[in-house]
């Protein structure tokens, strides 16, 4: 009866976003205002990433059952968003309650579809470990359309795209289907790995891939600290998310600040841990500016209590420490962009394997028959590559259809100490009565 009278409520009470490209000098301005509930907060930040959208400012609010909150956002070329067909489709997507998507433990395969097989794989991360799994998916004709791995912490993490060679479609044939299962969980085994690999067919259907990776490593602990004594760079640590959580007694709140190198998703990937370890953002404030990202939220968990033990502050600690690191963009980045055919991924990797190069991160991607897929790639030992290697490489596959994209840093200087936006003064005014504390900032 509560869930039905939620519903009514929500029917009741749409969703409203109001979109204003004036209140601000450089940023679009999103309000977003919506009857409260579980995982609406993430809901709409997915709307906003998926369409590349970058977050610079963000002042939330979700106390006394309504949900208010202000979003300053650009493209990522850093301009204002203003292309009509983009703003409607924010304005209609986050409306229209039918697109809220459900609960966590229905979120996965809620809507049938033959187009493809979906195929997780969680496993101990090495070298050359993608290229192993797509030469076992080519060997069994089975064609990559889509895949996107993660690697953080001496664990690997896939969610894979195949369809039949033969049919263009699904694969249904439940003994095939076994004989892969098989194979990759031969090839996720590593030596000594305490952890046993798994490999899973996600029910046909519409998931968010990006947050399944996030359930997938979360699943796998990778929050949990894998180092070898006096191996680790001065680089490294310097560059690591500070995150603190403090009490609130007056408030009967926990405050978690998160300070950290920006980066495209990082509001995303922040938000959905907190979601799916089933807490609730009450109020909240994010900050990027001069390549830094500064985050604090007043949080509860769903049952509404705050955080009471040592164990759980260390373990939420953790696991958004996770969240920030999974996908920093570490090595170098190549875009390989060519005319899609069977077995062209697990070419491209065997390459890479057979040049001494290690994938950090990878998405794959094929649309129109064109393949379109980005790399990041360290040495085996997790140090940069060298250039004139890349370069040979490049002119092995063609020039013009592999090249460098990017070449991150791996000495990022120390992060400033921000100052915190709501921990002092954000209960001496009430939530949303001066919305120009988003436009001041700016």
């Amino acid at each position: 009866m509560d869930d039905e009278y939620a519903k009514l409520i929500r029917r009741m009470n749409p969703p409203r976003v109001v979109i204003d490209n004036d209140a601000c000098e450089n940023a679009t301005v999103i309000q977003v205002d919506s009857v409260n509930k579980h995982g609406i907060l993430l809901e709409v930040i997915q709307v906003l990433i998926d369409l590349n959208l970058v977050v610079t400012k963000a002042y939330i609010s979700s106390d006394g059952g309504w949900f208010m909150d202000v979003f300053n956002v650009t493209d990522q070329d850093g301009n204002k968003v203003r292309d009509g067909e983009v703003i409607n489709y924010i304005q209609k997507t986050i409306e229209t309650d039918a697109c809220f998507f459900p609960p966590l433990r229905e979120s996965v395969g809620v809507m049938p579809s033959k187009d493809h097989t979906s195929i997780e794989l969680t496993g101990t991360d090495r070298p050359g470990l993608l290229s192993e799994v797509c030469a076992v998916l080519a060997d069994l004709r089975c064609n990559v359309v889509n895949a996107e791995i993660w690697t953080h912490n001496a664990r690997a993490a896939v969610v894979v795209h195949v369809t039949d060679e033969d049919t263009g479609h699904a694969i249904e044939d439940l003994k095939r289907l076994s004989t892969i299962k098989e194979l990759l969980c031969n090839v996720l085994k590593g030596n000594n790995d305490p952890k046993e690999a798994k490999m899973t067919l996600s029910a046909p259907g519409v998931m968010h891939t990006e947050r399944r990776l996030h359930q997938m490593m979360f699943a796998d602990r990778d929050y949990e600290k894998f180092e070898s004594p006096g191996l680790e760079r001065a680089d490294d640590i310097r560059s690591r998310p500070h995150v603190t959580i403090l009490d609130c007694i007056e408030k009967d709140y926990t405050v978690v600040t998160m300070r950290s190198k920006d980066r495209p998703k990082l509001l995303f990937d922040t938000i959905c841990t907190l979601t799916d370890m089933q807490y609730v953002v009450f109020h909240g404030t994010v900050n990027t500016g001069r390549k830094e990202a500064y985050q604090e939220y007043y949080i509860r968990h769903v049952d509404g209590f705050p955080i009471s033990s040592e164990a759980e502050r260390q373990r939420v600690k953790q696991c958004l420490e996770a969240a920030i690191e999974r996908r920093a963009s570490e090595g170098m980045e190549l875009e390989l962009c060519t005319k899609d055919r069977v077995g062209l991924l697990s070419d491209i990797t065997r390459i890479f394997r057979e040049n001494s190069l290690s994938i950090q991160r990878a998405k794959i991607s094929t649309k129109g028959g064109e393949a379109r897929d980005i790399f990041y790639v360290t040495d085996v030992s997790g140090n940069p590559v060298d250039p004139k290697a890349i370069d040979s490489i490049c002119r092995q596959i063609g020039q013009s259809i592999l090249w460098v994209r990017r070449n991150s840093s791996f000495t990022p200087k120390p992060a400033e100490e921000p100052t915190g936006f709501l921990f002092g003064n954000f209960f001496k005014a009430r939530a949303f009565q001066n919305f120009g504390l988003i436009r001041s900032y700016s």
